[in-house]
């Protein structure tokens, strides 16, 4: 169904004061993005003609997340309402027939679901049809009260429900379809007949039913779908919703996760078949996983790419880098951006790189840094070799060749270059180029002394008696004479 006559509008101009938070409500964070994130990508595939954001709080913030989503943000100075919302929207309108009219902060609302409301709003000729749930706990919610089975006679707030409307469990999700032929001269009707001196877009409903236009009503099939995030609380439950999901869409595209409610996962992470994800892993941002891959316990991936058959083992962090097939890192490794591993290259505990390219089969096995380097393939680097990249002014570059090998706790002083087949011996520093199958050394001079060791010892104990003293003998005085 086309949907050129279409238009929608997200409500996002609140604070959201529940949150308690200097930061606008629609910008806070679940299941990896924005909320109002969410709900302009939910209705991107419906393909209206115009998607428009009113904003208020926090608009140029608002603004920088919707418009490269292909929304217009539209400005609602003074927020007087959801139904003023909807009048500062209009001339953004265009020629637009329907409208399809969303909160900022519903993020798991799906895209089948909102087409759902459309197919029935017009198939029911109807002037306005809003998308309910029925909930177990429908405090804090309007209720919907039903004329027939299909159609609505009123939206009653809780405030002001009767004993026997607080029985009724379908509740108002604020995710409404409108005809706006029929829309806007109720809206005109309405008046802030209220304590907060605002126009509410419930009362333009209320006056379409006076008139006698159709309001339909379409539930929810999923309940959760029209939750809201008005505290912390709502924001965690949303959050859990969204990992599950995402859980649950990886799993049975056939990857493993074991202990799934440990393992956080964001909405634009792939892998591939046969992957094993354990307890307590996060994947992050676009973090793209091949077939066959193992992520151990503890490791967190931002903006990773992973070939085929991969090996991550405990609490590494791989941020922005790129690991190509059969290569094993960790555990307690950690990949700055920049960072690229070629086919089964190994990268071992308390490794650290950064902007580095490591080659096809070379080794770092453990305790090293490695920045701003190019490592040639079939090279071992040993324990404790450092590049020392910064002068405190320029980064500069170190190149390393083919099937180099470096010996432990070398010191590489950039820029230098390490020629193809060369050795550097253990404890260098290298300050100069080391030419291919060249050795470089440098250090200082060992030199034995013979005794010193005992010598330094009887020295130290000597140093660390007390000095003997004199004493001074005294005669005791007598007055007996010799006889």
């Amino acid at each position: 169904m086309s949907n050129n006559d279409l238009a929608v509008i997200v409500l996002a101009a609140g604070k959201g004061t529940r949150l308690k938070s200097s930061l606008a409500k629609v910008l806070h964070r679940a299941g990896g993005r924005t909320l109002v994130e969410h709900v302009v990508r939910a209705c991107g595939p419906l393909k209206a003609r115009e998607t428009v954001v009113v904003v208020g709080y926090q608009a140029e913030q608002v603004t920088a997340v919707v418009e490269p989503l292909d929304a217009t943000a539209v400005l609602q100075q003074p927020q007087n309402g959801t139904g003023h919302a909807m009048q500062v929207a209009k001339r953004a309108l265009g020629r637009a027939k329907f409208a399809i009219v969303l909160p900022g902060d519903a993020p798991l609302v799906r895209t089948e679901t909102l087409k759902e409301l459309i197919t029935v709003h017009r198939n029911g000729n109807a002037a306005a049809t809003i998308l309910t749930a029925v909930l177990v706990d429908p405090s804090g919610y309007g209720r919907i009260l039903r004329k027939t089975e299909t159609t609505v006679s009123a939206i009653v707030e809780e405030s002001q429900l009767n004993d026997e409307q607080r029985e009724i469990n379908e509740i108002n999700s604020a995710i409404y379809c409108f005809t706006l032929e029929k829309l806007w001269p109720a809206l005109a009707q309405v008046k802030p007949n209220n304590k907060h001196r605002e126009l509410y877009l419930t009362d333009a409903v209320a006056a379409m039913n006076a008139k006698g236009d159709t309001v339909l009503a379409h539930v929810a099939a999923d309940s959760r779908e029209v939750l809201g995030c008005n505290t912390r609380a709502d924001l965690a439950e949303v959050d859990r919703i969204f990992r599950e999901w995402k859980r649950n869409a990886l799993m049975d595209a056939g990857v493993t996760i074991q202990l799934p409610e440990t393992v956080l996962i964001d909405p634009d992470v792939t892998a591939g078949e046969d992957t094993v994800i354990e307890p307590g892993v996060q994947l992050l941002g676009k973090t793209k996983l091949g077939e066959r891959c193992t992520i151990r316990t503890g490791s967190v991936l931002n903006d990773a790419v992973l070939g085929d058959d991969v090996t991550v083992e405990p609490h590494c962090v791989v941020v922005e880098s790129r690991l190509e097939n059969s290569v094993l890192i960790g555990p307690f490794a950690r990949m700055r951006p920049g960072s690229h591993l070629k086919t089964g290259a190994r990268l071992g505990n308390f490794v650290e790189t950064k902007k580095a390219v490591i080659g096809e089969g070379t080794k770092v096995p453990h305790l090293t840094y490695l920045g701003d380097a190019k490592v040639g393939p079939k090279t071992n680097i040993g324990a404790g070799t450092i590049i020392c990249n910064y002068d405190g002014f320029h980064k500069h570059p170190t190149n390393i060749g083919r099937g180099v090998f470096i010996g432990s706790d070398s010191v590489l002083v950039a820029p230098v270059r390490i020629g193809d087949g060369a050795y550097v011996a253990a404890g260098s520093v290298i300050t100069e180029n080391v030419p291919a199958d060249g050795l470089g050394i440098g250090r200082g001079r060992q030199v034995n002394k013979p005794g010193w060791a005992s010598k330094k010892r009887r020295e130290l104990a000597a140093a660390g008696q007390p000095k003997k003293t004199k004493k001074k003998s005294k005669r005791r005085k007598t007055s007996r004479k010799r006889k």
